[in-house]
């Protein structure tokens, strides 16, 4: 019988069960504990999680509309395989919109965010690389930072939907040997072109920092194929 990957729910106060159970299962893909092309049981995932099969069955159909399942008629729910035809478009996609949001941060972001960018990317650099889980944390942190100062909240929620699945590479790529020097010095060119109020080169900078992490992102798997 295989190991439970999945820990029992522990009930927040704040947040309804369906929820808790949809951002258990979402982590679970994100990290690979449940992997592409894996059939998705309901009873099964539901023991693992002390839950009832209602909040599982809601969590697998939130889970198709975000790309993480795909439903396969008369077969049922299986984790969504990623090709490099959808990283690419995912990642196209992510680099026009943090370029707008990064643009919009040079009109309008404040000193006291400027500030909060730039300690978060200090901090990204000082976790070193051997802390991956808490470098993607302040990544996603940073990220946020600029979405926040664009003052645009619909570009806010079609970014964040995006980058829940952008958030399944976001650890390989960081992970990449040297790619955290380079991706903290990105950080600092587009922090120094929103401080200056250049939306041209803010936005160019965001787009190519996204670019470069698809890069990484792509030669990171392409060494895995060949192993």
């Amino acid at each position: 019988m295989n190991e439970p990957r999945l820990l029992p729910i522990k009930l927040d106060n704040y947040k309804p069960l369906r929820e808790i159970v949809f951002e258990t299962l979402r982590e679970a893909i994100i990290q690979g504990n449940l992997e592409p092309g894996e059939r998705l049981m309901e009873i099964q995932l539901a023991e693992e999680m002390g839950v009832s099969r209602t909040p599982v069955r809601e969590a697998i159909r939130k889970l198709e509309l975000e790309g993480f399942v795909v439903m396969v008629p008369r077969k049922g729910a299986y984790v969504a395989g990623i090709s490099v035809k959808d990283i690419a478009d995912v990642f196209e996609v992510r680099a026009a919109l943090e370029a707008l949001a990064a643009g919009l941060a040079a009109e309008r972001a404040t000193a006291e965010e400027l500030e909060e960018m730039e300690r978060v990317s200090l901090h990204i650099y000082e976790a070193g690389d051997s802390e991956i889980d808490s470098i993607v944390e302040r990544d996603t942190d940073f990220h946020n930072l600029i979405y926040k100062a664009s003052r645009n909240q619909r570009l806010i929620q079609i970014i964040t939907l995006l980058k829940e699945q952008i958030q399944r590479f976001r650890t390989t790529s960081l992970s990449q040997p040297g790619r955290l020097k380079h991706a903290v010095d990105e950080h600092k060119g587009i922090i120094e072109a929103i401080s200056e109020h250049n939306i041209e080169l803010a936005s160019l900078l965001a787009r190519e920092h996204i670019e470069t992490a698809e890069q990484t992102f792509l030669s990171a798997i392409g060494e895995d194929n060949k192993r």
